[in-house]
């Protein structure tokens, strides 16, 4: 008898057990995918594929990984890739700190052009709707429009009077990772917005011809939406310009400065304010409509998760992922890197991708939050 009495007494507190860890298990909002080392350091972000993503790195390499963090192809051009690369049709633009630039297939990496001898890329190169043409801002503040298809230049336009960029010392190769490079211009309504160290400059993008300038300097970044350009700037303003003129549609203004370039996000403008707080803005008005205290300095842009969840990169040392749930905009959840996060996640369907500072993209899981 007592042989057969011992296991039914631990069969009621093994199935306690059980229960609370499968509950535990169904309550856990994320879990970890995947981590991949790129083997070296990284500040270029992560370019946004349907089936993964695209990133550089300081030693020189371009990869493209899946969903599922494999490597589908590594491209390697010798010397750092300090900003993201750039997609247009099945062709990635890349360029490099000693200004290299080259076009590589989607498909498997191969080279379809390169051309040397070209200033430092240090500002992220964009692509117009169509996928025809590539802008490149060099560091004198000269725009370069080039055919994707064959690098050939289409025009090119030198900086306006009094546009003085960083000195040329500034850009050696040597220069190790950095939390910030130049703000990245926008395309929108055929016209080419550039942020320059003397303000900003529209562009005619087809022809490059001057369409007009506002004296709005130390731009931290720009997002665009139909008609209207977003401008925040470090020491704290943040404008909506009409990217037909310039006119100004609002603007707002923080007196402890803004951390990381703005995003439009679940019906808000978000950006980092000093000195660790993100702050969202009504995008019609300007009018302050959130603001949450991070655990560190959010310096790149937020993304949308699963079910309205707003993903903040955050950039101290431990570099955590904070989830919050809107409309209240409380956490969801907090996952830790353990390096910092400078640059946006990609979201692709429940998966999300993260790119550390350390040359690491990792990846994560999400599941849909319960109900409030």
């Amino acid at each position: 008898m007592p042989s057969r009495a011992c296991p039914r007494l631990l069969l009621v507190p093994c199935l306690t057990l059980l229960t609370l860890a499968v509950m535990a298990c169904q309550r856990a909002p994320v879990e970890p995918a995947f981590q991949y080392s790129s083997d070296a350091s990284s500040r270029t972000g992560l370019t946004a594929l349907p089936d993964g993503v695209l990133l550089g790195n300081e030693a020189g390499a371009v990869v493209r990984l899946d969903r599922e963090g494999q490597p589908v192809w590594t491209s390697r051009l010798g010397r750092e890739v300090a900003v993201a690369p750039a997609l247009a049709g099945d062709s990635v633009i890349v360029g490099t700190v000693v200004g290299e630039l080259a076009c590589l297939s989607l498909g498997d990496g191969k080279e379809r052009w390169r051309l040397g001898g070209e200033p430092p890329v240090l500002t992220p190169p964009v692509v117009d709707d169509a996928g025809r043409t590539v802008f490149l801002v060099a560091p004198d503040g000269a725009v370069h429009a080039l055919a994707v298809d064959s690098g050939q230049a289409r025009w090119k336009r030198p900086a306006p009077k009094g546009a003085v960029q960083a000195p040329a010392k500034s850009l050696e190769p040597q220069v190790s990772v950095a939390p910030a490079l130049r703000a990245a211009p926008v395309v929108l309504e055929g016209v080419l917005v550039v942020p320059l160290e003397s303000g900003l400059w529209a562009l005619d993008a087809e022809s490059g011809e001057p369409r007009w300038s506002k004296p709005v300097t130390d731009v931290v970044g720009l997002d665009s939406e139909r008609d209207t350009v977003f401008v925040a700037t470090r020491p704290g303003r943040v404008l909506a310009l009409s990217v037909k003129d310039g006119s100004t549609r609002w603007e707002q203004r923080f007196a402890d400065g803004v951390t990381g370039p703005p995003a439009r996000a679940l019906g808000a403008l978000w950006m980092g304010a000093g000195p660790s707080s993100l702050v969202g803005l009504s995008t019609s008005e300007g009018r302050e409509v959130a603001r949450v205290a991070l655990p560190s300095p959010l310096v790149g842009r937020v993304q949308v998760g699963l079910e309205d969840l707003l993903l903040v990169p955050t950039s101290g040392r431990e570099g955590r992922l904070v989830a919050l749930k809107a409309p209240g905009w409380t956490p969801a959840f907090t996952v830790r890197a353990d390096t910092p996060l400078r640059t946006r996640p990609v979201v692709r369907g429940p998966l999300v991708f993260v790119l550390g500072l350390d040359g690491r993209v990792l990846a994560w899981r999400l599941r849909v939050p319960p109900p409030a």
